[in-house]
């Protein structure tokens, strides 16, 4: 499989992820702990139906240490009980920061102040933009089919 198009050859692409990327440094400044941000960045992936970032994620979890059966629970992250309730926050709002359009109003106050509960507003600032940019690499990386299964732990830097 090959994708539509090669975006890392392409120096307008290059250009752009250059900025997505300056926006990932942002987010992991913010104090957002490494394991929740690699979560919401599974759980929107998965959604999404980005097989080339859950291929990514997925595998740079696992090099930072995380372990199979949370990896395996995250799709399914309501019924299992490995995860605490901050990750449980930030992955009831990436679901709906996600799913936008399925909600009438968006995020509902109440998934909001659930997170709030969690995480400071440097933090919740973090989640939030982590939110977005995964949301925005998934999107790309789906409109190009973006093959996934050849990611190298580490392979952007």
């Amino acid at each position: 499989m090959e994708a539509r198009l090669n975006v890392f050859a392409s120096p307008s692409a290059g250009k752009a992820l250059k900025h997505l990327t300056a926006v990932g440094k942002v987010v992991s400044d913010t104090g957002l702990p490494a394991t929740t941000q690699e979560l919401v960045k599974i759980r929107a992936s998965q959604i999404n139906g980005c097989g080339f970032c859950l291929d990514m994620h997925t595998k740079e979890a696992i090099a930072a240490g995380e372990n199979a059966t949370r990896l395996h629970l995250v799709a399914a992250w309501r019924e299992a009980k490995v995860f605490t309730d901050a990750e449980r926050a930030a992955l009831e709002l990436t679901e709906e920061g996600t799913r936008i359009a399925d909600a009438a109003g968006g995020v509902s106050d109440e998934v909001w102040a659930n997170a709030a509960k969690h995480f400071d507003e440097e933090q919740l600032t973090g989640l939030t933009m982590l939110i977005a940019l995964i949301n925005s690499y998934n999107r790309l990386n789906v409109i190009v089919q973006q093959p996934a299964g050849d990611y190298q732990v580490g392979q952007f830097g």
